[in-house]
């Protein structure tokens, strides 16, 4: 059977690392925390589950995933973010999958828990994402939002049942705060580009992103915090191209 490295990045995550780790417990041959000089109990709580942690500034999302890849001693890692927990049914998929393993990567679907309600519907699920992989055939690239795993054309991709967890926002503030943080970061990779905003970008694909998600991806199944994410996107598309606006006027 193959053996697994479990790997997370964090940032004050000391509300979501304990769920995240207890989840891998049973499957993890060693766990690696990269961590980005935390000042909360992120770090007490990981290394009471007997994870190595390392110390590394952050980056990018990508930087500091291919870097945690680097420390582990194991062929296959599972990487997970510290607000995502295995469900019992993934995790015995991920169990059966190593015993045998004829894939250099795994697919799973992703369903996200926000503020308490499970969503189905807004495109943001089923999420499909690449986490389980042989890192010889794979590595995060991208941009510094979104970053995005790489597999080479040798890699041959199979599908895990069963859901990640994912417990993105416990209350509409979070949503809020990282609409701004995550706009901000948007607009400045896409200064750096030289891509420009116009009025399209303000204004039309704000609405086509809410009609999109809320209409056409049966956004309003998914009740009142359908209507808060299906909002909450288009604003964040919004937000990052008034940004981008923002740098170039100040650039001039």
């Amino acid at each position: 059977m193959e053996k697994i490295s479990v790997v997370i990045i964090t940032y004050n995550e000391a509300r979501n690392i304990e769920r995240c780790l207890a989840s891998v417990k049973n499957i993890a041959d060693e766990i690696i925390l990269v961590d980005s000089h935390s000042t909360d109990e992120t770090v007490a709580i990981a290394e009471s589950f007997g994870a190595k942690v390392y110390q590394k500034e952050f980056i990018s999302y990508a930087v500091q995933k291919n870097f945690a890849n680097e420390q582990t001693k194991n062929r296959f890692i599972l990487s997970l973010d510290a607000d995502e927990a295995l469900s019992a049914e993934l995790s015995a998929a991920i169990i059966l999958s190593m015993q045998n393993s004829s894939h250099q990567a795994y697919q799973l679907n992703r369903r996200t828990n926000y503020c308490g309600t499970w969503i189905n519907y807004c495109g943001w699920y089923p999420d499909p994402k690449i986490r389980l992989f042989d890192k010889n055939f794979a590595k995060w690239g991208g941009p510094a939002l979104h970053e995005t795993l790489e597999l080479n054309s040798q890699a041959n991709l199979g599908f895990l049942k069963g859901d990640l967890l994912h417990y993105s926002f416990y209350t509409i503030e979070d949503h809020r705060n990282q609409t701004e943080k995550f706009s901000s970061i948007a607009a400045k990779d896409l200064f750096d580009q030289q891509k420009k905003s116009s009025v399209y970008n303000l204004y039309i694909k704000p609405i086509n992103r809410f009609l999109t998600d809320y209409i056409f991806k049966r956004g309003f199944l998914d009740g009142k915090a359908g209507w808060t994410i299906c909002i909450y996107s288009a604003k964040a598309m919004h937000l990052k191209y008034a940004k981008l606006q923002q740098l170039w006027n100040a650039a001039k």
